[in-house]
């Protein structure tokens, strides 16, 4: 692909995960669904490829790339046309670690970060909670210092990696006489760390190879050196790393859409019907025309919006723009390639059918659309 925003280590890293994915995943990718996880042996294999050190320091066996090998990584990720193992890693690489690339210290970055980028220990973060949702400012969980350790109290709901996950960054209150900017704080908590169960794995619509959980906290007691950063400067994590979560969905929403677009190309270019092919009738191809120059906006704004992160530059209104024109287009083009797919369209062994199931969670997860059009308008009069 040329683009004035890649230089050739991007496109060597597009072609080097695309071809993984062609090769490694969408042929067996299918037990993945019926197993609800994908194999702790592909996250390995991509931790060896370097897939889950993109952004990462060499130190620890990473990368060292920009915002737009993010971008590549899921928007290819998306092309698998498979979910939930698409989000099993982009929650590992670009939603859950940074909160400990960003504020871990050096023995916290040392004791992790080697086995995160290796795909031997999978991350989640857990922040939502179940009478909370986007609203982080509602929180609940407390973590009260007690001596060197902090006790943890609360629940966690929609924890992706949630169920077979190995390091949980999880959001608490420290001081619940402050207001939420000043008081809520990250931990690294270690599965198996008594106190802390997975109380229910969630069956969903969509992303059947994702592992998706509630947690529960019942007097788990963390080492206070699992604290990230300072005590109560958790929201600013959040925060921050809420723009790379949202830019990262919103890239593989576009994988998505444009794969979409792919398949349904070839089926109504092959597909007999009245005299020809469906391709023949220009309602359909003005359609697929429209959708296609749709997806390709989306995905021009995705990239300004990395380039614009990789300088270091504000880019909140572009991302949360990003998150809620891509997060419903995707829906518009499942909605259409399926219809155009007819009655196979609507049977699970087609790809389109399981991709409109998966694509539905993309204008909720990580910031509803109706949350980043607030913040969208927000800063259209700022």
């Amino acid at each position: 692909m040329n683009s004035i925003y890649f230089k050739e280590e991007h496109r060597m890293l597009r072609d080097q995960i695309r071809r993984y994915v062609e090769q490694k995943v969408m042929p067996i990718a299918e037990a993945w669904e019926e197993a609800g996880k994908v194999p702790r042996e592909i996250l390995q294999e991509m931790g060896e490829l370097g897939f889950l050190g993109i952004r990462y320091s060499s130190e620890y066996g990473g990368s060292e790339m920009d915002t737009l090998g993010s971008v590549i990584l899921a928007e290819e990720l998306g092309r698998s046309t498979f979910g939930g193992f698409a989000i099993t890693a982009l929650v590992h690489t670009d939603m859950a670690t940074p909160h400990l690339d960003n504020f871990g210290n050096k023995a916290q970055l040392a004791k992790y970060m080697p086995d995160i980028i290796s795909g031997k220990k999978i991350t989640a973060v857990a922040v939502t909670e179940p009478d909370a949702g986007s609203d982080v400012a509602a929180m609940r969980t407390r973590a009260v210092k007690e001596g060197d350790h902090y006790v943890l109290n609360g629940a966690k709901m929609f924890i992706t990696n949630g169920v077979y996950g190995d390091i949980f960054f999880v959001a608490a209150i420290t001081d619940p006489e402050a207001k939420a900017s000043r008081s809520i704080s990250i931990f690294a908590v270690e599965k198996g760390t008594p106190g802390f169960t997975v109380s229910k794995k969630l069956e969903k619509m969509g992303w059947l190879s994702s592992d998706t959980a509630e947690l529960v906290f019942d007097n788990c007691r963390v080492p206070a050196e699992n604290l990230l950063g300072e005590e109560n400067k958790g929201f600013y994590s959040i925060m921050r790393n809420f723009q790379n979560e949202r830019l990262v969905l919103g890239a593989q929403a576009m994988g998505e859409a444009g794969k979409a677009i792919e398949l349904t190309l070839d089926y109504v270019t092959t597909r007999k019907a009245f005299g020809g092919v469906l391709f023949d009738k220009q309602a359909i191809r003005q359609r697929l025309a429209m959708l296609a120059a749709r997806v390709e906006a989306g995905r021009q704004l995705i990239y300004h919006a990395a380039w614009l992160d990789a300088q270091g530059l504000d880019c909140i209104k572009e991302v949360s723009m990003i998150k809620a024109y891509c997060g419903e287009l995707v829906n518009q083009t499942m909605y259409d390639c399926l219809q155009f797919h007819g009655g196979f369209g609507y049977i699970r062994e087609s790809a389109i059918e399981r991709m409109t199931r998966d694509a539905r969670i993309q204008s909720i997860g990580g910031g509803a659309t109706e949350v980043m059009l607030e913040e969208v308008s927000k800063r259209m009069v700022n």
